[in-house]
């Protein structure tokens, strides 16, 4: 899943990258809203014109429930994190209605963060994810989401992640379990 900070460009194509390496290539968008940062999988074109992505404030409440109006599905991002993770804002009373999953476990956070993350996850019934917020290279699959069946296409990824059955795991977990990363 390749999701782009602040934009959505539905021309963009990496069927070349994913048939040279062999892998299915998502894309999603990373948005800024007034509770944090949202990954938004299943961007429609009437969510792309009901919001400026490029804003730093797009109001959170409403980002969640336009998303799933338009039939894609929203994961607050690194969620443990300060100013721009959901819980920081769940503590300060933000009603977090309508919100079905976090990003638990985020390759950028540190482990505090993202204890914090699984804390909100428990303390409110939301199924966790697993992201590398790969700003490099290297980063790339630092952190992941195991599903019970293989996802290939967006809408099968928003399906998935509203049915629930996955979690999130580390590279170091995937080898250890015996799971390809």
């Amino acid at each position: 899943m390749l999701t782009e900070h602040r934009q959505y460009d539905p021309s963009s194509d990496y069927s070349a990258l994913a048939e040279q390496y062999g892998v299915v290539v998502l894309r999603g968008a990373e948005i800024e809203t007034t509770a944090g940062h949202v990954l938004v999988f299943g961007v429609a074109p009437a969510f792309t014109r009901a919001f400026d992505l490029r804003s730093v404030s797009l109001p959170f409440t409403e980002v969640v429930r336009a998303v799933r109006d338009s039939g894609g599905f929203a994961v607050p991002a690194h969620a443990g994190r300060q100013r721009i993770g959901l819980a920081e804002h769940a503590g300060n009373g933000l009603a977090i209605d309508g919100v079905e999953a976090i990003e638990q476990l985020n390759g950028g956070s540190s482990d505090a963060e993202n204890a914090t993350a699984a804390a909100l996850a428990a303390q409110h019934g939301l199924h966790g994810v697993g992201g590398s917020d790969a700003h490099f290279v290297s980063a790339i699959g630092r952190c992941l989401t195991a599903f019970p069946r293989p996802v290939r296409s967006t809408e099968q990824l928003v399906e998935a992640l509203a049915a629930g059955g996955y979690y999130p795991v580390t590279v170091e977990q995937t080898r250890a379990d015996g799971e390809e990363p």
